[in-house]
C-alpha cells in the first residue's frame, strides 16, 4: 500500500477528505509566501497568518478530491466565516499529514517484514568467547 498522506477529518458539513501532494504543498508555499514546514511551525506555535489556516484547509480539499470551486465555497463557510482558532486543529492536521503522513498509515514495509520468518539471532551468538564489553587500555 503506498502513502497517499491523506487523512478524513470532521469540517464543515461532515466528513471531509484532505490531502496535499506535492503540488498542493508547492501552491501553499506560493499562497503564504513561505515552505510548508514554517507554516507548520507558525500553526504549531501560535505565530500563524491568516492564509497559514484558510489555504492549508483549501489546498487539503482540493488535494482530497473535491472541485476549486467546492472547496472555496466550504473555506468561505466554515473557515472565513468563523473565528480562526475554530479552523487551527484542522490546518494542523491537514499539513502535518501532508508532510510525514497521516497517523494511522504504516511506516515502512511491514509486510515484508512478516514474510521473513526467521530467527534474527546472529550465529556468533553461540560462540564460545566471551562477551564484548569494552576495550582494554593500551
Amino acid at each position: 500500500m503506498s502513502r497517499n498522506a491523506s487523512v478524513e477529518l470532521d469540517f464543515g458539513p461532515g466528513l471531509q477528505r484532505f490531502r496535499l501532494a506535492w503540488g498542493q504543498l508547492s501552491s501553499l508555499q506560493e499562497a503564504c509566501d513561505a515552505g510548508p514546514y514554517v507554516i507548520l511551525e507558525r500553526i504549531m506555535n501560535g505565530t500563524w497568518k491568516m492564509n497559514d489556516i484558510r489555504e492549508t484547509i483549501r489546498y487539503g480539499l482540493i488535494g482530497g478530491g473535491m472541485t476549486p470551486s467546492e472547496a472555496l465555497k466550504l473555506v468561505r463557510e466554515y473557515v472565513e466565516a468563523r473565528p480562526p482558532v475554530e479552523s487551527l486543529m484542522v490546518a494542523q492536521a491537514v499539513l502535518s499529514a501532508g508532510l510525514v503522513g497521516a497517523p494511522e498509515e504504516a511506516v515502512g514495509e511491514q509486510d515484508a517484514a512478516n514474510q521473513m520468518n526467521q530467527s534474527t539471532v546472529s550465529p556468533t551468538g553461540k560462540s564460545d568467547l566471551p562477551p564484548f564489553t569494552e576495550l582494554e587500555p593500551q
